[in-house]
């Protein structure tokens, strides 16, 4: 595959895209997609920035993709490390300092915003083909090159495995039931059964064409 300019240019923007779009989930408290509530639990039990602890479960997953699957390991991996946490974080607390207590219409607004955002970073990110998120490369590495089942049958289950581990160390950290619905709820639902077709439309009516024009 040619690296380009162009292709780099698409997997920042998208990167910072799904980042910002991730923030206005947290912001909007109705549920994170299934990693971000493992890394949501996680915050909540480890007294670092979001950022920091961000890199480091991700470094984690890298080395797990270095030793057993290099493959799908390239340029935009790096970017999502490094940048996507950060990234977060300051979206989150740009979004608490001018808005500290968001109404529910508003917080709806946020969820709408951040479902659309996050699904035209994905489609950019991903048309780009510079690598695929340390997660992703996880679910990708037992399906295909361990042979364990089906890639759409290891995504669920891994994503089973993010809510629940995050759910658990969430109210180990300190949370309560009451809260658990703001790292699980109608906003994991939603990005589970929406994200896919809203990505694909995103694909065909703005990351390919993008691409096309190189």
């Amino acid at each position: 595959m040619k690296i380009n300019g162009r292709r780099v240019a698409m997997s920042l923007c998208g990167v910072i895209i799904c980042a910002i779009a991730v923030g206005f989930f947290k912001k909007a408290a109705f549920g994170v997609d299934p990693f971000q509530s493992l890394m949501s639990g996680l915050d909540r039990l480890i007294p670092i920035p979001f950022g920091t602890l961000y890199v480091i479960v991700n470094a984690v997953l890298l080395l797990f993709s270095l030793i057993f699957n290099r493959h799908n390991i390239g340029i935009a991996t790096f970017i999502n490390l490094f940048l996507l946490g950060y990234i977060t974080q300051f979206t989150l607390e740009t979004l608490d300092r001018l808005i500290p207590g968001p109404s529910v219409l508003l917080r709806v607004l946020f969820l709408v915003i951040g479902i659309v955002v996050i699904c035209i970073g994905s489609a950019l990110y991903m048309t780009a083909d510079l690598g695929v998120s340390t997660y992703d490369s996880v679910a990708i590495t037992l399906a295909d090159k361990w042979k364990l089942g089906k890639f759409k049958y290891i995504r669920i289950a891994t994503d089973l495995v993010c809510v629940l581990l995050g759910t658990a160390v969430f109210l180990i950290g300190g949370g309560t039931w009451a809260e658990v619905p703001t790292i699980v709820g109608i906003g994991t639902i939603i990005t589970a059964f929406f994200m896919g077709p809203l990505i694909e439309f995103f694909n065909v009516h703005i990351a390919r064409p993008l691409l096309k024009q190189s």
